[in-house]
């Protein structure tokens, strides 16, 4: 099992999916009927997979596998194998910078990395921020008062946004906006609190491309002749940053890393030209 995001809950179902999950990892259709009693007729996976990330994606005791099957994380092996790690890539746009002065999402991405680098799309949706959008974030990414009126408020989109980080390593662009909108918009809207390793491809590419002066996601996706479909749009950037990360890590790997805590033993074989700024670790933040 790996690492991930996870959102806390409690009670007697809880309970019941953690005995459960002490004789070994179980999928979400098992979980629906041992737990939830959903078993006739069972319910389509998509549907099983969300409610059992409802039920368990906000808990410290549980991790999921690569396989997407839950169990203790007492029984997750303490190194976590880069090709078996599975990535959330996120992005969101939002009426302003402070969520706790009130600023809401306007918009949110969510975007696997599986093994191999495989790419995928878990959530891409607009957001009715229940406030006025501001004229000048309109202007920066095109996003109107018009067009979020009829869209879902987040309340609508938060069990599809938790399922799509459960068990994944959050990963963005300057990773503590990102987490920070979403962890405020999460406990806000559930009551629960999102926790798990996040994974700054900012701080990654500073390590690991050091003749490169800006890192921001135009300068870095040019390095790697990736073109951004929509800036300034969570769909176009999220995409983008999937793509940067899984060239990130390809260059990790070419320096040795196998693990996510081989990371830390790249920064002793590739020391950058510099005498200031955040160590390499500091890409990785597990809480």
């Amino acid at each position: 099992m790996q690492p991930g995001v996870a959102a806390h809950a409690t009670g007697t179902l809880l309970g019941r999916a953690l005995r459960l999950l002490e004789a070994g990892p179980a999928d979400s259709e098992v979980i629906a009927r041992e737990v939830l009693g959903l078993a006739t007729p069972p319910p389509p996976a998509l549907v099983a997979d969300r409610l059992a990330a409802a039920l368990l994606g906000a808990d410290p005791r549980v991790r999921r596998d690569h396989l997407g099957r839950w169990g203790l994380a007492a029984a997750v092996r303490a190194v976590s194998r880069l090709d078996e790690t599975v990535f959330a890539v996120v992005d969101v746009e939002t009426t302003g910078s402070r969520p706790v002065a009130g600023d809401r999402i306007t918009e949110v991405a969510v975007i696997r990395v599986g093994p191999a680098g495989r790419v995928e799309t878990a959530i891409e949706t607009l957001v009715n921020p229940e406030r006025p959008i501001p004229a000048f974030v309109t202007r920066l990414t095109r996003i109107t008062n018009a067009m979020v009126r009829e869209q879902p408020v987040f309340a609508e989109v938060v069990d599809d946004v938790v399922g799509a980080l459960a068990g994944r390593v959050f990963v963005a662009h300057n990773v503590q906006f990102d987490w920070r909108f979403l962890e405020h918009e999460v406990r806000r809207t559930r009551d629960v609190r999102l926790d798990g390793p996040r994974v700054c491809t900012v701080k990654l590419a500073r390590r690991l491309l050091p003749g490169l002066k800006n890192r921001g996601l135009d300068s870095v996706s040019r390095y790697f002749g990736i073109e951004i479909e929509a800036r300034h749009r969570a769909g176009g950037d999220a995409r983008a940053t999937a793509q940067v990360l899984v060239r990130l890590l390809d260059r990790a790997r070419d320096l040795g890393a196998e693990t996510l805590d081989d990371l830390g033993l790249v920064d002793a074989r590739h020391k950058a030209p510099r005498t200031a700024g955040p160590q390499w670790m500091d890409a990785i933040d597990p809480i």
